[in-house]
């Protein structure tokens, strides 16, 4: 990873290499770290995310590969002298310690004096919203708690760059959702660069500037969240983020471009450059009107609703179209099973993907 200051945009990794028991863990990892932004490593577990962080805190050395800070390299340089911030799952939290004493250790380690000491750790205390905690015993504290702690302590020494690995993997659902729009702010006050690592889908989208899409060691999208999500690049990476409206089809008809599929021709929104009569490709649809009346599109199919379920705010609906293919979408209505209405595809809706790579034309 390449760091440096914003004006030259920070930080990079190249082409770093790892094994895992003989087998290829990560394969070519290179990716960019700017000042003050917060990206986020999103992949399956056992993907080799955390491994990332371990590398570039010096925990694990690559078979090949370079990790910098500022243009130079960090890899002979110790971990405990790397500066860099590493908060772990569980916290790591010493047990026998007090609040103070936990955030202090650090400072301790680089030999901070006494009364730095107590300064920097009242005003990471009151950052984290922890500083009337600070006499208190560890295992008294909730789980929120401690991640406060835990958090407090990484950021003590001031690292560098922060670090932090599923943070909230240990928390509740509730819990979770309630910290994650505190986390946000903390990250924005620290002015650290971050990198953040999860699996779950709403904290990346929660926390991150940008996320960084893991797969089989190797990035595969790059981008800010809305971006990601809105064309995902490969159709691992849709239904990575469980867009599963996937439909396989073949070219019918070049101009306009029209694909066959089980439910009938579709006609995607985007160009046929490259594309020739009869290539096979995967569609996928990532919205529809549904319902009595909806609006004409050259994309207008006869349906069947299968299931309903209620998430709250709304609806989530599968249909049968044409009586073969299953379908899901989002529904502001309580349509009622068995009933049958009309979906409606916008062009612009379906991505084409051609040996599950986003088409180059759409």
């Amino acid at each position: 990873i390449t760091c440096r200051d914003w004006s030259s945009d920070v930080c990079s990794s190249d082409l770093l290499e790892k094994q895992y028991e003989g087998e290829p863990l990560l394969r070519g990892v290179s990716f960019d770290v700017a000042a003050n932004e917060t990206i986020c490593l999103l992949g399956q577990s056992g993907g080799g995310k955390s491994t990332i962080l371990r590398l570039i805190a010096g925990l694990e050395t690559a078979e090949s590969g370079e990790i910098k800070w500022d243009g130079q390299s960090v890899l002979p340089i110790p971990a405990h002298q790397r500066h860099f911030g590493l908060m772990f799952q569980d916290y790591a939290l010493f047990p026998h310690l007090n609040v103070f004493e936990n955030v202090a250790f650090g400072l301790r380690v680089i030999d901070m004096e006494r009364d730095a000491v107590d300064v920097r750790v009242s005003e990471v205390l009151k950052i984290v919203g922890m500083d009337g905690f600070r006499d208190r015993s560890v295992i008294d504290l909730s789980g929120g708690e401690k991640q406060r702690v835990a958090f407090a302590r990484a950021i003590a020494p001031w690292p560098k760059m922060l670090m932090l690995d599923e943070p909230m993997g240990a928390l509740d659902r509730t819990l979770r959702d309630q910290l994650l729009n505190d986390l946000r702010e903390l990250l924005s006050v620290t002015d650290i660069p971050v990198i953040y690592v999860t699996h779950d889908l709403e904290e990346a989208f929660a926390i991150a500037d940008r996320l960084l899409i893991l797969h089989q060691g190797r990035i595969v999208q790059a981008g800010n969240p809305e971006a990601v999500f809105s064309r995902p690049a490969s159709i691992w990476v849709a239904s990575f983020f469980g867009l599963n409206n996937q439909l396989s089809g073949v070219v019918s008809s070049l101009d306009p471009l029209s694909i066959e599929t089980a439910i009938g021709v579709l006609h995607p929104g985007c160009g046929c450059g490259g594309l020739l009569h009869g290539t096979p490709v995967e569609l996928l649809i990532r919205d529809a009107f549904i319902g009595q009346d909806v609006p004409a599109t050259p994309n207008l199919f006869a349906a069947r609703v299968i299931a309903v379920r209620f998430l709250g705010r709304d609806y989530q609906v599968r249909l049968r179209i044409s009586d073969i293919f299953d379908l899901t979408f989002p529904s502001a209505n309580a349509l009622q099973v068995g009933e049958h209405i009309q979906v409606s595809i916008a062009p612009e809706s379906i991505l084409c993907y051609r040996e599950g790579q986003l088409h180059e034309n759409c």
